[in-house]
């Protein structure tokens, strides 16, 4: 866990609706292991990461979010193979805070976009993007530039006027 500073996020601004980048007043950032209980650590960060910038009142929605996201990342972006030990983790969650909004993004190694699932009425899969449509103010992806390779899904969150 740690922060990150806005060279590698780079490709997360281009995806944001109108913000200055420059203009993040926090962030942070958590590696995430490839395995499901993934989705558990991304949740902790996420409440303690929120206590801290004093928006502890958005967790539940963010959270949500949040975990859709990890668990699509989990699901979906991870290569079949076994991970080479020694490298980096495969799945970050980002979290950036402006005054007026918040985003959580969820990097990736898959370059394939994300598609929303038309889910049946006892399908288990499929209404995770329709959720983080519901739950968030926006939703988008863009795939990763430069050296980095996968994909940003990232999710934004209004912040109410103080």
């Amino acid at each position: 866990m740690g922060t990150e500073g806005s060279t590698v996020l780079s490709p997360v601004w281009r995806g944001l609706p109108g913000s200055d980048a420059s203009a993040v007043s926090d962030s942070a950032f958590c590696a995430l292991p490839p395995r499901f209980e993934a989705v558990r650590t991304a949740r902790s960060f996420t409440r303690t990461t929120l206590q801290q910038w004093g928006v502890q009142h958005l967790f539940d929605d963010v959270s949500l979010v949040v975990s859709e996201l990890v668990t699509n990342s989990m699901r979906y972006a991870l290569p079949s193979g076994p991970l080479d030990e020694g490298h980096e983790s495969p799945i970050r969650l980002h979290l950036m805070r402006w005054s007026s909004r918040l985003v959580c993004a969820v990097r990736d190694p898959s370059e394939d976009s994300p598609a929303t699932g038309a889910a049946g009425a006892d399908d288990e899969r499929g209404r995770g993007l329709m959720l983080v449509e519901s739950f968030s103010d926006a939703w988008g992806w863009h795939p990763l530039a430069g050296a980095l390779h996968g994909k940003v899904v990232w999710a934004l969150f209004r912040l109410p006027r103080e």
